[in-house]
């Protein structure tokens, strides 16, 4: 039976359409696969926080590789009638731009915020660590307060961040305060009653980056002031962490001192 041109010509067409929305969806998986792995690899310590930006750089690249050739298979399938060509191709472009996008949000995410890495509700005198430090010993941040600069770019960008004053004792706030931060979650490293100081520490979900939390607890005329600062261990930029910690700790201690702990 001889086989018409036509038809040959077809069907070399749909072999080349599916070769090329096969290659798009291998690349978008491959791409996708690492910037699932770039966290968690530095999270448990198999790479570097360097090497797990450079994997998210060169996925977010293979990205939009792979969401190029998927969308060029995605104009050639229909016109060749090659429905499983088009399902690869878009389940490729879909991959492929999901790849891309959620590193271009986060880095736009740190566009809009100051680049620094230490938030604290009182900017003039600032909680100061005690116990934390020797574990900061090898951390490229410092645990040092960055001083009037750092504090002008929080007053501007997070003006509502500031003292907690409550009409409370200092034993009943200490008490609130510990309870808000065991909400948290965080890892309570020291607790000193007498020196009205916690210190605790959080990671982040996806990198596994270490921050470390002080909490003050003083007494005031009316009552209690309860500080608290959160500084990252690494970084320049937190995208927001520590403000966005601050706020969901001190949301977490309103609650507690509403509920009478």
């Amino acid at each position: 039976m001889n086989v018409a041109p036509a038809d040959r010509t077809g069907e070399r067409w749909r072999r080349v359409t599916a070769a090329i929305a096969t290659a798009g969806l291998a690349l978008a998986i491959v791409a996708g696969l690492g910037l699932l792995v770039s966290g968690p690899g530095h999270r448990f310590g198999w790479w570097s926080f360097g090497t797990g930006f450079t994997i998210i750089r060169w996925s977010a690249y293979g990205g939009i590789a792979a969401a190029a050739v998927s969308a060029a298979a995605l104009i050639v399938a229909p016109l060749r009638g090659h429905r499983r060509g088009m399902l690869r191709a878009l389940a490729g472009l879909v991959i492929g731009l999901i790849t891309v996008g959620v590193p271009a949000y986060h880095l736009q995410a740190a566009r809009s915020v100051p680049p620094i890495h230490d938030i604290t509700t009182d900017t003039e005198d600032p909680p100061a660590f005690a116990t934390i430090l020797p574990l900061r010993a090898q951390a490229p941040n410092p645990a040092t307060y960055g001083g009037p600069a750092v504090a002008a770019q929080q007053r501007e960008s997070y003006p509502d961040i500031a003292s907690a004053d409550y009409l409370i004792g200092t034993e009943a706030a200490f008490e609130a305060a510990m309870a808000a931060a065991r909400d948290m979650g965080w890892t309570v490293v020291a607790m000193d009653e007498a020196a009205g100081r916690i210190e605790a520490i959080a990671r982040t979900f996806w990198f596994g980056f270490v921050d470390d939390i002080v909490i003050r607890v003083r007494p005031t005329d009316a009552g209690s002031r309860i500080d608290v600062r959160s500084v990252s261990r690494v970084g320049v930029s937190d995208m927001g962490k520590n403000a966005a910690r601050v706020r969901a700790y001190l949301t977490a201690l309103e609650d507690q001192i509403g509920s009478g702990g």
